[in-house]
């Protein structure tokens, strides 16, 4: 886990984005964890009845 002091930019950090550890930049599991949430998001009924008019045309 990463503290607020390796999350802030510093001279630690490579032009690269990672840690001079290698490590992933603490933000990138905040990135993460918003990209999983809007994938397991439903799909709005609106969209849902989108698809079907489009698979009714076909």
């Amino acid at each position: 886990m990463h503290t607020e002091r390796d999350r802030g930019a510093g001279a630690a950090r490579g032009g690269d984005g990672k840690s001079k550890d290698g490590e992933n930049p603490g933000w990138t599991q905040g990135l993460r964890q918003l990209y999983d949430s809007v994938v397991d998001e439903p799909l709005p009924d609106s969209f849902k009845d989108l698809l079907a008019k489009l698979d009714d045309k076909s």
